[in-house]
């Protein structure tokens, strides 16, 4: 699976532009007064102007052998976050992956993640072109089974990894939805930041098929897009 446009609502527009452009370098494809999309590899991020703070979390793919090489490209940009004292990268043994966080500039947490099973080394010195993807995105819920069993009957995207009590995962190691149930896992990792439903739209590609898909008010709506 992959995510090949992710939308996402934007309480400070200007600032959240400077920080993924100007700070981090990705590119600008396109932009208005309310608006504005970066590419990150095969995805497009953007960004809408809301009225209204959202906080999301989302995970950005680099190359499975440059955990290091952006880990020290990216502490020059920006503050990493400790996950835990003299501690800021985290080993998901379970997933073979290793992955540090950061804040945007409108307080959502973002990650880069390297998934060794992917085995998508590269021999470049570590730059923004790097960075291969959108990998993740979270769609908070009270009812993980049911999230998961729409995925799979109108998308045919697999659960993944975890459980369907507190918190599950669906579709692949190329992109993935992090399924929380906030009635029982009430904080993001590695923050203090409350998991809440907040809107997104969404183009995926899986299995060679296009799907839209819209998250609004803890109803998540899924269409192929023909």
């Amino acid at each position: 699976m992959k995510i090949r446009e992710l939308s996402l609502f934007c309480l400070d527009l200007n600032a959240e532009k400077a920080f993924y452009n100007n700070t981090l370098g990705f590119p600008i494809t396109n932009e208005s007064a309310n608006s504005f999309t970066i590419k990150i590899g095969w995805s497009k991020l953007s960004f809408i102007k809301s009225s209204i703070q959202h906080k999301y979390h989302y995970c950005f793919l680099i190359p499975s052998n440059k955990l290091n090489e952006a880990f020290n490209w990216l502490e020059k940009k920006t503050k990493i976050l400790e996950i835990e004292p003299n501690k800021k990268i985290q080993n998901f043994q379970s997933w073979n992956a290793y992955s540090f966080y950061f804040y945007d500039a409108n307080g959502n947490i973002a990650e880069f993640i390297v998934r060794k099973d992917l085995k998508n080394d590269t021999k470049d010195s570590f730059s923004i072109n790097d960075v291969l993807c959108v990998n993740e995105i979270g769609i908070p819920t009270t009812n993980i089974q049911k999230y998961n069993d729409l995925l799979v009957e109108k998308m045919n995207s697999p659960f993944w990894k975890g459980n369907t009590i507190s918190f599950g995962t669906n579709g692949s190691q190329e992109g993935l939805f992090l399924l929380p149930n906030y009635k029982k896992r009430s904080k993001w990792f590695p923050t203090d930041i409350s998991i809440k439903p907040s809107p997104f739209n969404a183009l995926i590609e899986n299995n060679n098929f296009f799907y839209k898909m819209n998250f609004l008010n803890e109803s998540l709506i899924i269409k192929k897009n023909d």
